[in-house]
């Protein structure tokens, strides 16, 4: 199985040491987060110059709405996923319509800054139970999120993003922070089946490009374990029971939640031989390093990350086009009832 490392800078702009990292052919993607970020000229002048360097680079953010948005300043503030989830409870034609519309405004608004990807949606239920989940939710009804992510992910594709689905197979039910510490699942497997539902949906109908694994074990299917860590999740379910054929990111294999599994170097042979194709690895360039020096010790096949390059269709004026202007007046209302 071929793989990629995905890995992070520093600053605001690109150093001498970075530029000499991410030449590295291991390295097929950055991820960018609010320490990269001053406004929206700096950002496309960073983007332009990672670019310049290598320009088949993919460049991903965290991009969610509400408390997950790494660019805000000079930004579209993004609501919580949970207020379409509120509306869709009252008016599902409308909920649908504003979903749609957020995929499409974040999508578009990153693009234009030189962004292919934002890791979402989301697509964990919401059991009210999760300190990490929460709000990012769109809902706690599978049918409910199942047909919001699926309005969003047409708005992102209608400005020309993938969309990449978290956290496999749902990350709504534990109240630990896989940031922080290592969560466990302990509900039977046949509890889990809901938790599935809409990353089963969305794959049937081709709608995702990538997916990220959760860094839980789910201890009824595999209690040695995280998703991300597991072939049993990642290739018996998700590759051949669900017949997912996209990409398959680790999450950050820097977080409390993967590095139980050993050093860096370890944490990649694991999450390699469970089946992830990208190696995320963020703040720790020394980890970063460790990884893709082990890659090329491994003499692993490289796969590249083009398919989830973006590919633009939002108008070149992007801010004094009559679409964003329209979306722009939609959002209001939206916000207005919340």
């Amino acid at each position: 199985m071929s793989v990629c490392v995905m890995a992070d800078i520093a600053g605001t702009e690109l150093s001498t040491a970075d530029i000499e990292f991410i030449n590295q052919s291991e390295i097929a993607g950055l991820i960018l987060f609010s320490r990269n970020y001053e406004n929206p000229e700096q950002l496309k002048s960073l983007c332009a110059a990672i670019k310049a360097v290598r320009e088949d680079l993919i460049i991903a953010v965290d991009q969610e709405g509400g408390r997950v948005q790494r660019f805000r300043d000079g930004f579209v503030r993004l609501p919580a996923m949970a207020c379409l989830g509120e509306l869709y409870q009252k008016d599902t034609d409308s909920a649908l319509s504003q979903a749609k519309l957020l995929g499409w405004l974040m999508a578009a608004e990153l693009i234009h800054h030189g962004v292919d990807i934002s890791f979402a949606p989301v697509l964990d239920l919401d059991y009210q139970r999760s300190q990490v989940i929460g709000d990012r939710a769109f809902a706690s009804d599978p049918k409910a999120v199942t047909c919001l992510t699926e309005a969003f992910i047409d708005g992102m594709n209608s400005a020309g993003m993938a969309a990449t689905a978290k956290h496999f197979p749902g990350h709504g039910y534990v109240e630990a922070d896989s940031h922080l510490e290592l969560p466990t699942d302990t509900r039977r497997k046949a509890d889990l089946v809901e938790d599935m539902q809409p990353f089963r949906e969305l794959i049937s109908k081709r709608k995702l490009g990538a997916m990220m694994p959760a860094h839980v074990v789910f201890s009824a299917v595999d209690d040695e374990n995280t998703a991300g860590f597991s072939a049993t999740w990642l290739q018996d379910i998700l590759r051949t029971q669900l017949g997912f054929d996209g990409l398959i990111f680790s999450d950050d294999l820097s977080m409390e939640g993967a590095a139980a599994s050993g050093a860096p170097s370890v944490r990649a042979e694991k999450a390699k031989k469970a089946g992830c194709n990208v190696l995320l690895i963020c703040n720790n360039r020394e980890a970063a390093q460790e990884i893709v020096d082990t890659v090329r010790e491994q003499q692993w096949d490289l796969i590249g990350l083009n398919k989830m390059k973006a590919k633009p269709i939002i108008p070149e004026k992007l801010y004094e086009s009559s679409q964003w202007l329209d979306a722009m007046n939609r959002l209001k209302s939206l916000l207005a009832e919340h």
